[in-house]
C-alpha cells in the first residue's frame, strides 16, 4: 500500500518445502487412498495455483480410521504417563526443527503472511505439545479427581483459518490424556495436517494413535456421527456447530464447540491511542480477519473517536498488502474464492444499509483473492456489518459515551468469545470486563494467546474450554 518508502522484496525461498504431487489419508500409520479412489485438489490461495491432489474420505475411510484409533487406544492409554510425555516431546522438538518449511507449507496452503505463520502460528503450536507433554504424567493433580481416565477415541474437525495450530489445540491434550484421535483438516488448508502426519511416524508415535483424513463436510459428519467415537471437538461455524450439536444430542458423546464471534474491542478517552491502534490492527487485520476471536467491533468513546480514526486510518494506509512469502507483507491473501464473496456480499450489504465505508488504498494483485483492508463508520447495532461475523479485514465503528454503554454495546451479541478494554486505569479494566460476556477478554493488547490459558466461548461462540489445565477435563472421564 502507499508508504512513505518503499521496501525491496524478501521472499521466503519455496525450496524449503517440498510438496509431493498427491497424498492420501493417513491411516493406522500409513498413507493409503480413499476407499472410492476419490480425489481433490489444494490451491494456494494468493496465485490459484494448484499445490496437490489429496485423497477424498468417504464413510467407509471414517470407519477404517475410526477402527485402527479404538485398536491402538488399548495400549496407547496404558502407558505411563511419563511414556506418552516422551512422544509428544519428540513432536514438540520435530516441529521446532521443521518450523521453517511448515511455516512456509502453511503460507502456501492459506494464504496468512509468512511472518505470522513463522512467528506466531509455530511457535505456538509447538508451545502446546510442550505444555500437554508436561501434563502427561501429573493427570492426578489436574484437579478432577485421582486416576482420571482417557475416554477413548477422539473425532476431531478442524477450520482453515489457522491449521496446523488448531490441530495442536486438539491432538496435543488428546494425546496427553491417553486418547487416540481421527482428525479432519479444513478441505481448503489440507497440508500441514498430512505434514504432522508425517512428524508423527518420524517421532515413532505407535500406529493407529493419529489418523488424518482429508475430504469434506460429508467425512466430517461420517466422524461426528461415528458410533465408535467418544469424543467429538469441533472449531468452525456457529451454523456447523448447531447441527454438530444436535446430531450427537442422546448419545454419551462428550462434545466441546468453539464457534463464531463478534468480538468488541473498547478504547476509552484514557487510553494510550498509538498503542491501541495497533492493538485494533492486531485484532481485526492479524491473519485477514479470518479470526473468530477477531476484534471485529470497535466501540470508541465519543470524545476521542474522531482522534482515533484518524490515527487509525494512518496506520492502515502503511500496511503492506501483497505476497505472503514476502517478510514485508501485512496482509495476505483471502483462504478461498467462496470466503472472499461472503466476504464482499456482506461488505456490499452494510453500504447499502447506509453504513460509510473506507477502504486502505491499494492495488490489488491480479490473481488470486484478495481484500483491501476495510472500516465501516456511522454504524449502528442494527446494522448487519455490526451483528453478523464477516471473517475478514472488515472493522465496524461504534461509539459509546460512558462505560455502562460500552459493555452494553459490546453484550449486545449473540456471540461471546473475546473482548479487548484500553484504558490505563486498572480499576477500570477488572469493572468492566467482570461484566463482559466473553470467554476471552484482553487488556491492553489483543490476539495474545498462551497453551496455559484456556480459551472458548459463551452463547453462539460455543461450550468448553480448550487451552491451559481446563483443555485436560474435555479428554477425561471426570
Amino acid at each position: 500500500m502507499a508508504s512513505a518508502f518503499e521496501y525491496a522484496p524478501a521472499p521466503e525461498s519455496r525450496s524449503v518445502v517440498d510438496i509431493a504431487p498427491s497424498y492420501g489419508l493417513f491411516i493406522d500409520g500409513e498413507f493409503t487412498e480413499a476407499a472410492d479412489g476419490k480425489v481433490f485438489k489444494t490451491v494456494s490461495p494468493s496465485s490459484e495455483e494448484v499445490l496437490s491432489e489429496v485423497a477424498q474420505a468417504g464413510t467407509a475411510d471414517v470407519d477404517r480410521a475410526v477402527k485402527a484409533a479404538r485398536k491402538a487406544f488399548e495400549k496407547w492409554s496404558a502407558l505411563p504417563g511419563s511414556e506418552r510425555a516422551k512422544y509428544l516431546f519428540r513432536i514438540a522438538r520435530i516441529i521446532q526443527e521443521r518450523s521453517r518449511e511448515l511455516a512456509v507449507l502453511e503460507t502456501l496452503d492459506n494464504g496468512k503472511p509468512i511472518k505470522e505463520t513463522r512467528d506466531a502460528d509455530l511457535p505456538l503450536v509447538a508451545a502446546h505439545f510442550f505444555y500437554y507433554a508436561g501434563w502427561a504424567d501429573k493427570l492426578d493433580h489436574a484437579g478432577y479427581g485421582a486416576n482420571p481416565r482417557p475416554l477413548g477415541v477422539a473425532g476431531q474437525v478442524i477450520p482453515w483459518n489457522f491449521p496446523l495450530l488448531m490441530l495442536a489445540w486438539k491432538i496435543a491434550p488428546a494425546l496427553a490424556t491417553g486418547n487416540t484421535v481421527v482428525l479432519k483438516p479444513a478441505e481448503t488448508t489440507p497440508l500441514s495436517a498430512l505434514f504432522f502426519a508425517d512428524i508423527c511416524r518420524q517421532a515413532g508415535l505407535p500406529k493407529g494413535v493419529v489418523n488424518i483424513l482429508t475430504g469434506y463436510g460429508d467425512a466430517g459428519e461420517a466422524l461426528v456421527t461415528h458410533p465408535d467415537v467418544n469424543k467429538v471437538a469441533f472449531t468452525g461455524s456457529t451454523a456447523v456447530g448447531k447441527a454438530i450439536a444436535r446430531s450427537v444430542a442422546g448419545t454419551d458423546k462428550k462434545v466441546t464447540l468453539e464457534l463464531g464471534g463478534k468480538g468488541a474491542n473498547i478504547v476509552f478517552d484514557d487510553a494510550p491511542i498509538d498503542q491501541a491502534v495497533e492493538g485494533i490492527v492486531t485484532g481485526i487485520f492479524f491473519n485477514q480477519g479470518q479470526v473468530c476471536c477477531a476484534g471485529s467491533r470497535l466501540l470508541v468513546q465519543e470524545s476521542v473517536q474522531d482522534e482515533v480514526l484518524d490515527a487509525l486510518k494512518r496506520r492502515l494506509s502503511t500496511l503492506r498488502l501483497g505476497d505472503p512469502l514476502d517478510k514485508n507483507t501485512d496482509i495476505g491473501a483471502i483462504n478461498s474464492a467462496e470466503q472472499l464473496a461472503r466476504i464482499t456480499a456482506l461488505v456490499e450489504t452494510g453500504e447499502a444499509e447506509g453504513a460509510e465505508r473506507w477502504s486502505a488504498p491499494c492495488e490489488l494483485p491480479s490473481s488470486g483473492y484478495w481484500f483491501a483492508p476495510t472500516l465501516f463508520t456511522n454504524v449502528t447495532q442494527a446494522h448487519t456489518v455490526a451483528r453478523d461475523e464477516i471473517f475478514g479485514p472488515v472493522l465496524s465503528v461504534l461509539s459509546f459515551r460512558t462505560p455502562d454503554e460500552a459493555v452494553a454495546k459490546a453484550n449486545n451479541s449473540q456471540y461471546g468469545l473475546s473482548a479487548g478494554i484500553w484504558t490505563e486505569k486498572g480499576s477500570r479494566i477488572l469493572a468492566v470486563a467482570n461484566k463482559l460476556r466473553a470467554g476471552v477478554v484482553w487488556a491492553n493488547t489483543f490476539n495474545k494467546f498462551d497453551p496455559t490459558s484456556p480459551f472458548g466461548g459463551y452463547k453462539e461462540s460455543g461450550f468448553g474450554r480448550e487451552g491451559g489445565r481446563h483443555g485436560l477435563e474435555a479428554y477425561l472421564d471426570v
